[in-house]
């Protein structure tokens, strides 16, 4: 299998990953969780992620970071959310001494006196709110190599919401990068056969369709991500412009 980091200088293939905080009735879903995990430590793949401890969530990280080690995985959590996740009680924090002009300061977990290196879920952000977590996690995918992109595993509200927006970004000229449905056990089905009735009603172009492209096999998701395609009809909108 070709590896998605061709030298030690490139820079790595980033991947952000959404899903759920809850396992699950199925166990199909928790099964593809340590399998994605396996396909990234397989292929060199850095995981950016919700910075959950629990269901999906934290099937994936720790699993990847007892294959790959702590420095591959990025969770990103709001500082209300810390509160209420279990794997992160009894841990102090401490709050970061600077942030770019603008932005809000982050925190960073830290572990018996110093940064996380050994954090079994990997390196954590603690960010003020979701919005300073959703623009953190999509600007570490921007900055990855190529292949880098956004998949979602099964999951609730919240995942919804972020794939989506992560598609709308794309379709307005934010981002170029692949955003991937791993339709387990047909989960996403609704999602897709939502999309052909958007083009059908003229919603949605057929380019534009193409967006959001799914797959079934966890071993196929980061070759779609890797051969993905910007639509033809997708905004080339400047965002950075006053």
């Amino acid at each position: 299998m070709t590896e998605f980091v061709s030298s030690q200088n490139a820079k790595p293939t980033v991947v952000c990953v959404f899903c759920g905080a809850c396992a699950g009735y199925n166990v199909v879903h928790m099964e593809a969780a340590r399998a994605l995990a396996l396909e990234f430590h397989k292929n060199n793949i850095h995981l950016v992620y919700g910075g959950g401890t629990v269901g999906l969530m934290g099937e994936l990280a720790k699993t990847l970071v007892s294959l790959s080690g702590p420095e591959t995985v990025h969770g990103v959590i709001p500082k209300a959310l810390v509160r209420v996740e279990e794997g992160y009680q009894g841990k102090e924090t401490q709050t970061a001494a600077s942030a770019p002009k603008g932005e809000k300061k982050v925190e960073r977990i830290v572990e018996n006196g110093s940064q996380s290196a050994s954090f079994e879920f990997g390196m954590i952000t603690i960010v003020p709110d979701m919005h300073t977590r959703k623009r953190l996690m999509a600007t570490k995918v921007l900055e990855g190599g190529p292949g880098s992109g956004f998949i979602a595993l099964p999951g609730g509200f919240g995942t919804l919401e972020e794939v989506m927006e992560m598609t709308t970004w794309n379709q307005l000229g934010i981002h170029r990068v692949g955003i991937v449905l791993l339709n387990i056990n047909g989960y996403w089905d609704a999602i897709t056969a939502w999309i052909q009735k958007a083009v059908k009603e003229g919603f949605l172009s057929d380019s534009n369709a193409g967006i959001m492209v799914d797959t079934s096999k966890v071993d196929e998701a980061l070759g779609k991500l890797r051969e993905y395609q910007v639509s033809r009809e997708r905004l080339e909108l400047s965002w950075n412009e006053e």
